[in-house]
């Protein structure tokens, strides 16, 4: 994959809720689910996005797609206006191009539907068929994602975890996407699974020249199947850049400790563990300054006063931190 033009590009992008109180509802607060978050999501790249729960990457990917209204900043597809001024009518001929793969295949299915009719809404939604043509589009979707094409009058239910998200795949490609972003396509199902369902998506992106924003926890799962890399902390990211690069020389504090996480599959070889202090944060009341300061252990004076810049250490590699901040000034 070597493309350096961007289908998507998110600038400043925000989500806060707001935090109300008493008979009236008063807002007293906001939950800063994303805070000032940009990047840019190449033609067929795998984007992994990792951090902790709670960290802002589900909010970050419905924001994206409108799932979520977002509280400030830009979305662009391509050459469109910023989706996130346009009203739910005016964004509606974009959505086609970026859909979503919902981490519980069971409760992401409506359990009334049948499978086919599950995967023929969205072609109904955005006109893209009439009804003959529909439903042999519907079945040969179903056999894109490795199901029978027979299953297509049968319920959610009578599948197995991992059939069940193979439907949500299929649902997911039926409108013949360009963006997809997965979250946490693989947590809820067995590992054996997981490495079927990954694959399955490796192949698609080939087939159909996808890009995915991959939102996952496992970092050794991000390792496998992305190109670059977001480390999201408290709604912000920290770390951005190549893969290899972020893996092989994590700058952040918060990065660093994210890897030494991470099991290794020799017994023979020792990782130093890494321990963050306290914990996470309130959303609603971060702290001043650089989020991640409380917990670093290389806090200086002025992580606690203000917020370091993004700086870019070499090509595509990129890291908001004081550290550097401070190499660069």
């Amino acid at each position: 994959m070597e493309n350096n033009k961007p289908i998507l590009t998110i600038i400043n992008l925000r989500k806060f809720f707001p935090v109300t109180k008493g008979v009236f509802s008063k807002t007293i607060g906001y939950v800063k689910a994303v805070d000032d978050v940009s990047f840019d999501l190449k033609s067929q790249e795998t984007l992994g996005l990792v951090g902790e729960s709670g960290c802002g990457k589900t909010t970050l990917g419905r924001t994206i797609l409108l799932l979520l209204k977002p509280s400030a900043g830009e979305i662009y597809f391509k050459n469109s206006p910023n989706l996130s001024m346009l009203s739910n009518k005016q964004s509606k001929p974009y959505r086609k191009f970026m859909q979503m793969i919902f981490q519980d295949p069971f409760s992401s299915l409506n359990p009334r539907m049948t499978v086919g009719s599950i995967v023929a809404e969205a072609l109904t939604i955005h006109k893209l068929a009439k009804r003959k043509e529909k439903w042999e589009k519907v079945a040969k979707i179903l056999e894109s994602v490795g199901l029978n094409p027979e299953h297509i009058k049968r319920f959610p239910h009578e599948f197995s975890g991992g059939q069940r998200q193979r439907i949500g795949i299929a649902r997911a490609i039926a409108v013949q996407p360009e963006i997809i972003v997965a979250d946490e396509p693989v947590s809820a199902l067995d590992v054996s699974i997981q490495a079927q369902i990954i694959n399955l998506l490796i192949s698609l992106q080939e087939k159909m020249g996808l890009s995915y924003i991959f939102i996952s926890h496992d970092l050794s799962l991000i390792g496998y199947i992305a190109h670059r890399v977001a480390v999201m902390y408290l709604g912000k990211i920290v770390e951005f850049g190549k893969k290899n690069e972020v893996f092989s020389n994590p700058l952040h504090p918060y990065t660093k400790a994210l890897m030494a996480a991470v099991p290794l599959p020799d017994p023979k070889t020792r990782s130093r563990k890494i321990f963050l202090e306290g914990d996470v944060p309130s959303p609603i009341n971060p702290p001043s300054g650089c989020y991640f300061h409380p917990r670093c252990k290389y806090k200086m004076a002025q992580c606690s006063e203000m917020t370091p810049q993004f700086i870019e250490i070499n090509k595509d590699h990129k890291v908001s931190c004081f550290l550097f901040n401070a190499d660069k000034s």
